[in-house]
């Protein structure tokens, strides 16, 4: 996801992401934890719905 995706998902425009990132950075670094986060917990469900589906078909 690059910053142009981030602002649009945020509902923002770029220029206040990038101005977060230089005149708040601890406001922008929690928000980029947050998306990280999130993206990560997203995969671990994905993965387990796989290895949940792999597990079925053994039986």
């Amino acid at each position: 996801m690059n910053k142009r995706d981030i602002a649009g998902y945020l509902g923002i425009n770029r220029t206040t992401l990038y101005n977060w990132e230089k005149e708040r950075p601890n406001l922008y670094k929690t928000i980029m934890l947050g998306l990280m986060i999130d993206k990560n917990e997203k995969s671990l469900h994905e993965l387990k719905e796989l290895k949940e589906s792999f597990n079925t078909k053994k039986h």
